[in-house]
């Protein structure tokens, strides 16, 4: 491709040192090695499927699509939706998320749909030339974005209502790749974070310069892996890499028994005593507190975490219950622990008065998941009685906590919308709730509680994974 040899002469120097790199080279190696998934394939062989889908929609879909809105076939408000509904069909890029679609609803309705914003808009997601010309597009388009914003606030408008020029390299990155996929990596807050944990980069919060750094980054990984691996590694597969790792990042203790098992030790029977320094091997990375990042393991009623809860003087149930009061209190919700001793109510309630929703919630520690339908009366009743002091605020969500959910739900779910004065009820695994916590006190200022944050993940009912909170918050 022409345009592909052009955009490869401006490969700039080196970036990683040698300790970056040896990094780098421990997480590919970790992805290839990682065991193969209960389908009976590993990681990259999952991957490389879900590509050739992803590739199928770009050519099928997406590029004319595209082709119909830059050659002014499409209007915007016509490409906006049809680009909505593709995303919620093929859910390949995480564009339903706060920096896709809803900052792409943002930007329309502040412009209130304008022939400048058709004009702007086209103008930026256009393929670039260069990487000068990408630079020019992003902090154009950021001017652009910060301009809507004034204007909003100025007009009465609320702050979570405003598009945020942080959105933007994420919004430009998605369509650059639809038309060149080899050349533009798309700017993933995953992958970004996952950089900056592995110590690979330190974005500068200037969206161009970081752009082009992290495009540059990808590259050289990209030969860096291939070199080593003897597979070829695109934008695509180094990205799979980061998205792996964020997932199944190297504990913090080593890998053989002996540090496991002092790590389990000093994690789950509650001692004060720090790990020692024979057993730690890399510093820790994640923003979780221990008490919430043992969510998970509590959840699958593991034997380890019940003698250590024993230990402890209280039983696993209300230890898992205390840590998902713990979680919903560092996201910033006013919290109250219910539950035991307090008659036929749901275990826990958060409110976040300022956006006029509150959550009543419930834990179920479960090795094989739960399933509902076994208390169903029991859950409407005390959801009815709590209720009654929510009635003030216009959404009351309510949510189970457990390790996982059986698919026979949708039943009950309808019932206690019916019956009960719930807007939604979700499902959330536990690792879901963490990943929540991860995003928030990474990012306090772009995961908020509102309706742009954290409540849009309760406003459709079913089960929330954690993939679903990275896609919709990162």
């Amino acid at each position: 491709m022409a345009t592909l040899e052009r955009l490869m002469t401006q490969k700039p120097q080196q970036i990683l040192d040698s300790n970056q790199i040896r990094s780098a080279l421990e997480s590919v190696r970790a992805y290839l090695s990682a065991p193969n998934n209960p389908d009976g394939r590993t990681p990259m062989e999952r991957q490389a499927e879900r590509d050739q889908r992803r590739i199928h929609v770009i050519e099928t879909e997406l590029k004319p699509l595209l082709k119909d809105f830059l050659s002014r076939t499409l209007n915007l408000a016509e490409f906006k939706t049809k680009i909505d509904g593709i995303n919620r069909r093929h859910e390949f890029w995480g564009f339903k998320g706060s920096k896709g679609q809803m900052f792409f609803n943002m930007v329309f309705n502040v412009a209130s749909g304008s022939v400048e914003c058709d004009q702007e808009i086209k103008a930026a997601i256009n393929i670039p030339m260069n990487e000068d010309v990408a630079s020019r597009q992003i902090n154009t388009f950021c001017s652009y974005v910060s301009r809507l914003g004034e204007h909003h606030l100025q007009s009465g408008g609320t702050k979570a209502g405003r598009p945020k020029p942080g959105s933007v390299p994420f919004f430009l990155s998605y369509f650059w790749q639809i038309q060149e996929r080899d050349v533009w990596p798309v700017f993933y807050t995953t992958s970004v974070n996952t950089m900056t944990d592995m110590n690979l980069w330190v974005p500068t919060e200037e969206p161009a310069t970081d752009y082009l750094t992290f495009k540059h980054i990808h590259e050289e990984l990209g030969q860096l892996f291939t070199k080593e691996t003897g597979k070829r590694f695109g934008l695509y597969e180094v990205e799979h890499v980061f998205w792996f790792w964020s997932k199944e990042r190297t504990p913090l203790v080593g890998n053989t028994s002996a540090a496991r098992e002092t790590a389990d030790a000093n994690t789950t029977q509650g001692s004060t005593t720090p790990l020692t320094p024979e057993t730690i091997i890399r510093l820790p990375e994640s923003y979780v507190p221990p008490i919430i990042a043992l969510l998970p393991r509590m959840a699958r009623n593991e034997a380890i975490l019940r003698d250590a809860a024993k230990a402890s003087g209280t039983s696993l149930e209300r230890a898992f219950e205390k840590s998902i009061n713990a979680a919903f209190t560092v996201l910033g919700y006013e919290t109250k622990l219910l539950g035991q001793g307090q008659g036929r109510v749901p275990d826990g309630q958060a409110l976040n008065l300022d956006d006029s929703y509150g959550i009543l919630w419930d834990a179920k520690v479960r090795a094989d998941g739960y399933n509902m339908g076994t208390d169903d009366r029991a859950v409407k009743e005390y959801i009815t009685t709590q209720s009654r002091d929510l009635r003030r605020l216009r959404n009351i969500y309510y949510l189970i906590v457990s390790s996982k959910f059986g698919d026979d739900h949708d039943d009950a779910i309808r019932s206690l919308k019916m019956e009960t004065d719930v807007s939604e009820v979700c499902l959330v695994e536990a690792d879901a709730l963490v990943a929540m916590v991860e995003a928030r006190m990474r990012s306090p200022r772009e995961v908020s509680l509102g309706p742009d944050g954290l409540q849009r993940l309760f406003t459709v009912s079913g089960v929330l994974s954690a993939d679903a909170v990275r896609e919709n918050l990162l």
